[in-house]
């Protein structure tokens, strides 16, 4: 809890810079209506009418007419230039979850460094939400209930193993780790549970699964904790 900048009992919403996706931030507002902003994100929020609780960043997207459009108590400047605005704003937050919308878009290295972040902090539970997608670090133990069919993709981001029930093709017995084996395009077929060694897996869905993803790590009693630095 210490040295953060905001600190809630509740889900927030985080808006990075990149590609905005309307009714992704909709979709992220209506269930964490606590709106924070990464750097250029704020530019975002002005612009439809949104006020952020807290703008984090290292300010060098900022816009000077958003700037000026916001209390200065609001901004927050992280000068240091060894981590994104992502990383700066996920760690200066206390939340049980942080739904961040506009941290993709077409810059890949932009798009990589979100996963980066969303490995870097397993602490804080975090989905990153797009127009058709969303992502987020497994916990160890996960349980969702969605629709048979759904799709699921699971992607490493280092050696892992697992257990799966309520999968078309179970991962037991694989070792998992991304130049070798991975488990993109698998599906629903039945209550779905997942169980990780490792904080290293990443989990892709469609946008329709958010709330069943939003109630599932919410309720998930145990987490991962903060990597050693």
């Amino acid at each position: 809890m210490l040295n953060k900048i905001l600190q809630s009992p509740a889900p927030v919403t985080l808006l990075g810079a990149g590609n905005l996706s309307e009714p992704a931030l909709r979709a992220a507002l209506t269930i964490a209506p606590q709106l924070v902003c990464a750097d250029g994100g704020a530019d975002h929020a002005v612009a439809l009418g949104l006020m952020p609780e807290a703008v984090i960043g290292d300010l060098d997207s900022l816009s000077e007419a958003t700037r000026a459009a916001l209390p200065a108590n609001v901004i927050h400047h992280i000068a240091e230039q060894n981590s994104t605005d992502f990383d700066k704003a996920l760690r200066s937050i206390s939340a049980p979850l942080v739904l961040g919308v506009g941290f993709d878009g077409t810059r890949i290295d932009h798009h990589l460094a979100a996963l980066h972040v969303l490995m870097a902090r397993p602490e804080q539970r975090s989905i990153l939400i797009s127009d058709a997608q969303i992502t987020f670090l497994a916990p160890p133990h996960l349980r969702m209930e969605l629709p048979e069919g759904t799709l699921v993709s699971l992607f490493p981001m280092g050696a892992v193993t697992g257990r799966s029930d309520g999968l078309r093709w179970p991962i037991e017995g694989l070792a998992f780790a991304p130049d070798s084996q991975i488990g993109t395009s698998n599906e629903v077929t039945g209550p779905l549970t997942l169980q990780f060694d490792q904080p290293q897996m990443l989990v892709i869905m469609p946008r329709a699964a958010l709330d069943s993803a939003v109630e599932a790590l919410l309720s998930a009693f145990v987490g991962w904790p903060a990597r050693a630095r």
